[in-house]
């Protein structure tokens, strides 16, 4: 009787085992519709232990151990056709197109699922059987072939020659061990005969091809092969599909031919992969983010160029006000159909014209979303349904949302990035966790927002952006001169442009006690600046509430709004003070001058019972600078330059009665004014009045002790003009203050001190181009006659952005540099290609022997600040910079001035593009070597320390986020950051190769599946019980239980189930939310509105979003990895 085998009570695995292991067995034949390369494990040893025998194919005798007929692996559906076809033999070509069919899909059986040791042992085994001839593979072609048969041959027995199974299961681990299956083992002669001549003919016919050839090359080809591979070739695999979008972007596109001579190849190279970035439907723009000085403008015209030569459209250009005249000479020289608006200026979005391409310069001015004109420049964005490029040097200041609120110019809040923040998912426990926590879309900006991990932003800008740098231009593009030893790139003519080195200089000039900048930096002066009180800042500390009841709604806004961010503003006040006495005792007592006028004219309209004039004094205008002395509406230019222009005694009046006579002048003065508003004076207290006298009396105070200001004895500027007479009096030398009455005030006592051909520019100058066009006529390429140069230009951070100044390569910082990005991106103005100059002086002030002494005030006065701000885990910053920055321009630190440029700074496809390109630029079979390696494969190096001793992992998603992951060989987590792992892998193309450790896979295996475990299905998560989401489902849910009436029918109860399913089920789309947000929280909206609302919003798509695709579960793919070994 047939012994059966059906997975539930007896293996068929037991089964296959034991007749091929039973005594007299030579040789076995298996004839299956389906074979797995990885399932061969459960017969190897058995099969590698048979003797074998002599068997005749086609009437040759030939030594065979074990023939594998499979039936079922099929080639393209039109070379069967083909084959039917054929009357006589296939021929070679035909053959071979068919084993490179069928050797595709077993070398994707190769790629599915994660690697094992046992795997690795058997496939390699299975090679090597192959190779001996042990085992021989052919495919069975003539027809599907879906038969499942097994035979042992025992040619010395003569009783059961043949032993035979035959039944339903394939050489697979599920035909083999899990699924439900029935297979019989027969132990009759004459049947199993029989079943031997039927393998014989379909063995031996003409459609049968051997691949045994094929499966031997896919094995060792793959991570399984028993061959080493260089860990070079690991690092270059994961530089190559980092690099993907990159790569793609330098092939399909080309300079526009007026370029093609202007840019250098980094510069092509950003062009054509940020062209690849706009192309992408998904995404609607891109962002150029390299350093100040590597030519960002040029790249963006020929990308403009491009746009136009594509698809025949014009081009918007939005920039701030002072380089529209710049962007007006390049639209000139390369003949682009553009448009140039300020940023600063409205839009007219209904009536603008169509744009296929809007350039935004300079964008990190548009970091506050919540600004008028980003609004307004978002609006046109959205109405234009165009591409947008973004330009900007420094892409983010103190907040990763300040890289969001640029994409956002362009994102929706819904759209589909593509990828997720996957280490914030990770840090904060999974997808379901986020889904708690959050209503947001997990693959939008807004999921993005939420994350504070670099590593999140990292792999979301490599979207969007194009970063380098000037180390990474030397090190990537730039020659190197065999003279002199000093990097430089070459023009198309041969002109080389070298790279300068920054040189800190520090000018230390004398002070003595009882001078006048003694004076500003004394206790007693700091000790006045700590007791002010600022009541302007603070006046809802003032307000007389039961007066306040008799306002009208507007004033009552008005008064609601009096304590916004009133404390912080008293903070900066404070700290305005200090840091314009770090740039000159003139702009100093010019703030005290101010200051006390508008507490005048406060103290004026409530001696007259009159309107008190406020502004948004309690926030901060979108366009906020230091230089904006909070609220300008008192300046006048003309005084001040007066002031600073007339005789050399700067005298600052020191009687009330002064300021008093000119408030009720500029009280008049406001009437009118669009930018004041108005609150009356009798809502206030009487201790209002009493404490701004208080304040003025302090602040004349501080006048008195600093004295009238003689810059005669002004040993600061006395040691400038020395500079620019003496030691640079031949050379073009700009002068930067944050300041423009620092600026002016140089600016004309340095004329009166005869200093010629000197020039300035600041906020109020009405065309800054031109002015530097005079200063630097070569870099700008401007006709200037010589007595028109300017040689020395006073300016303020106006010339920080997008000027060219290569002209000069001496820049002084006159005000005492705390911040160090400020004088780097000043640095940076001459910087630049083309600067011809071998060093970049750049001077600093410091009172001699008083640099420990500021900072020691600066500290007291930032601690008291903080203390009087009184907020509990405040982290507010009233000073930028630190003392270590002043130590070491004091101490003129060698690099304290190069910019801050490590490979962290680089966006990551540019650099693993570069990776990529340097290699195979080196070694051009590169090309062909590394994309054929397989997926999986891995390698072994030596590690730098122990602590790096594990295996690197890198996987990517089913929706294409790569995954960088690297276990300790403890299976801890060392790091998920992209940037940092590439730097780990990173190697000679010699580094051996050493033996893998012995977890190598498991650790593989644990980095995958820990992918997997956070993309788990989340379906049906509110959120916390303060959510919009969960308030909506809650007052729907509440509603649907209503007893139907006749507004409340049957089909709209229906509706109303498929809408409350569905914001179950889903997110809400952003706007849906916001607008069903809005009117739960307003009074007079019913719950019958907000219903209605929300069923429409169903029934026209536009309430949920719906992802179909998000809980479809594929596994990740692994692409490589390393093992870092400590010896």
């Amino acid at each position: 009787m047939a012994r059966i085998y059906d997975n539930i009570e007896t293996k068929f695995t037991e089964g296959l085992q034991g007749i091929i292991t039973n005594v007299g067995v030579k040789r076995v034949d298996f004839c299956v519709g389906y074979f797995n390369l990885r399932g061969w494990n459960l017969v190897v040893e058995q099969v590698d232990n048979l003797t074998g025998d002599f068997v005749y194919e086609n009437d040759k005798r030939v030594f065979r151990k074990c023939r594998l007929l499979i039936g079922m692996h099929r080639p393209a559906e039109e070379l069967i056709r083909q084959l039917y076809m054929e009357k006589t033999l296939p021929d070679a070509n035909f053959v071979s197109q068919c084993k490179l069919e069928i050797a595709r899909d077993f070398k994707r059986q190769l790629l599915i699922g994660l690697p094992t040791k046992q795997d690795e042992f058997t496939l390699r085994r299975l090679s090597a059987q192959l190779k001996d001839e042990k085992v021989c593979v052919k495919l069975y072609l003539r027809e599907p072939l879906h038969a499942k048969l097994y035979l042992a041959h025992r040619p010395d027995d003569n009783f059961n020659k043949i032993q035979a199974i035959m039944g339903s299961s394939n050489l697979t681990y599920s035909g083999l061990t899990k699924q439900g299956e029935l297979n019989a083992e027969f132990a009759d002669s004459d049947s199993a005969a029989k079943l031997s001549r039927w393998f014989d003919e379909r063995w031996e016919d003409k459609f049968c091809l051997d691949i045994s050839k094929e499966l031997i090359e896919i094995i060792d080809n793959s991570w399984a092969g028993e061959r080493d591979i260089p860990p070079y070739y690991i690092y270059l695999k994961t530089a190559y599909h980092l690099s993907e979008e990159a790569r793609s972007g330098v092939k399909e596109f080309t300079i526009p031919p007026e370029f093609r001579s202007s840019l250098f190849e980094f510069q092509q190279t950003a062009v054509k992969i940020a062209a690849r970035h706009l192309n992408n439907e998904k995404r609607g723009g891109a962002m150029i983010g390299d350093v100040v000085g590597l030519g960002k403008t040029i790249t963006a015209c020929a990308i403009a160029k491009m746009y136009e030569n594509t698809f025949g459209s014009n081009t918007l250009i939005i920039c701030p006000a002072n380089l529209q005249d710049m962007w007006a000479k390049y639209r000139k020289e390369y003949d682009l159909k553009a448009d140039i608006m300020s940023m600063a200026k409205p839009i007219d979005v209904d009536n603008a014209r169509y744009y296929k391409l809007i350039i935004v310069d300079e964008s990190h001015n548009l970091r506050n979303s919540q600004g008028t004109r980003y609004h307004n420049i978002k609006e046109l964005i959205d109405k234009q349904d165009c591409k947008v490029l973004l330009l900007t040097a420094t892409p983010y200041n103190k907040q990763y949302k300040d890289l969001s609120s640029q994409l956002r110019l362009f994102l929706d809040d819904d759209a589909d990035l593509g990828i997720r923040p996957e280490a914030y998912i990770r840090e904060i426990g999974g997808e379901r966790k986020f889904a708690e926590k959050h209503e947001d879309f997990i693959r939008s900006i807004k999921a993005f927002e939420r994350s504070e991990c670099q590593e999140d932003w990292q792999e979301l800008m490599k979207l969007f952006l194009v970063r380098r740098t000037r180390t990474f231009i030397k090190e990537n593009y730039a020659k190197t001169d065999p003279k002199n030893g000093r990097k430089y790139l070459e023009f198309r003519d041969g002109h080389k442009s070298y790279f300068p080195d920054r040189v800190p200089k520090a000018i230390k000039f004398k002070t003595e006690k009882g001078d006048q900048y003694s004076r500003l930096y004394s206790t007693e002066m700091i000790g006045l600046m700590e007791s002010l009180k600022l009541p302007r800042y603070g006046l809802i500390n003032y307000l007389d509430e039961s007066k306040a009841e008799e306002a009208s709604a507007f004033e009552k806004a008005l008064i609601e709004n009096l304590s916004r961010a009133g404390v912080r503003m008293m903070g900066f006040c404070k700290s305005t003070f200090f840091k314009r006495i770090d740039s000159s005792g003139f702009s100093f007592l010019l703030t005290l001058f101010r200051h006390i006028l508008r507490n005048a004219v406060f103290i004026y309209a409530i001696d007259n019972k009159l309107k008190l004039p406020i502004s948004d004094e309690n926030t901060f205008p979108e366009d906020f600078i230091d230089d904006a002395d909070i609220n300008d509406i008192f300046s006048n230019d003309d005084d001040e330059e007066e002031k600073a222009s007339g005789d050399n005694l700067i005298k600052i009046p020191n009687e009330m009665e002064v300021y008093m006579k000119k408030a009720a002048e500029y009280y008049n003065g406001l009437i009118g004014k669009n930018n004041v508003q108005w609150i009356e004076s009798k809502y206030f207290k009487r201790t209002l009045k009493q404490q701004l006298k208080k304040d003025c009396e302090q602040l004349i105070a501080m006048i008195n002790l600093c004295e009238d200001w003689n810059p005669n004895t002004d040993q600061k500027l006395n040691e400038l003009e020395e500079l620019l007479q003496q030691k640079h009096e031949n050379e073009k030398i700009i002068v930067f203050t944050q300041y423009s009455d620092t600026a002016n005030y140089i600016y004309y006592q340095l004329k009166k001190r005869g200093v010629k051909q000197i020039g300035k520019a600041t906020g109020n100058t009405q065309n800054p181009t031109a002015i530097v066009e005079r200063f630097s006529p070569l870099s700008n390429k401007a006709d200037v006659a010589a007595e028109n140069e300017i040689r020395v230009l006073i300016a303020t951070d106006v010339l920080s952005e997008g000027q060219n100044l290569q002209d000069s390569h001496v820049i002084v910082n006159y005000d005492l540099p705390w911040a160090i990005i400020r004088l780097i991106q000043r640095a940076g103005r001459v910087d630049r290609i083309d600067q011809s100059s071998e060093q970049i002086f750049c001077y600093s002030f410091f009172p001699a022997d008083k640099v420990e002494e500021i900072i020691r005030l600066r500290t007291r006065l930032n601690a008291r600040i903080n203390e009087n701000a009184n907020i509990v885990g405040s982290d507010e910053i009233f000073f930028e910079g630190n003392e270590q920055n002043l130590r070491d321009m004091y101490n003129e630190k060698s690099g304290s001035l190069d910019e801050d440029e490590d490979d962290v700074d680089v966006d990551l496809g540019s650099q693993a593009y570069q990776i990529w390109k340097n290699a195979t630029d080196a070694n051009p079979e590169l090309k062909r070597i590394i994309p054929e390696l397989s997926n999986i494969v891995y390698s072994t190096k030596k590690a730098t320390s122990t602590l790096e001793d594990g295996v690197i992992t890198y996987a990517r998603t089913y929706n294409d986020f790569d995954v960088l992951t690297w276990y300790n060989s403890k299976g801890e987590i060392v790091s998920q950051s992209q940037k940092r792992i590439l730097q780990a892998l990173a190697c000679p193309i010699n580094e051996p190769c050493l033996e893998p450790q012995e977890n190598h896979l498991e650790l593989v295996d644990k980095a995958v599946k820990g992918i997997k475990n956070e993309n788990t299905n989340v379906g049906g998560i509110l959120g916390s019980r303060f959510s919009t989401k969960r308030k909506i489902y809650d007052l729907l849910n509440h509603y649907y239980e209503k007893p139907l009436d006749l507004f409340y029918t049957q089909d709209k109860k229906a509706l109303l189930k498929f809408a409350i399913d569905q914001i179950y089920n889903y997110p809400l789309l952003e706007n849906s939310k916001f607008i069903i947000g809005r009117m739960m929280r307003s009074n007079n909206t019913s719950h019958d509105d907000i219903v209605d609302t929300i069923i429409e919003m169903y029934e026209n798509g536009n309430l949920c979003r719906i992802d179909e695709d998000k809980n479809k579960h594929k596994d990740p793919t692994i692409i490589c990895s390393m093992g870092l070994k400590a010896e």
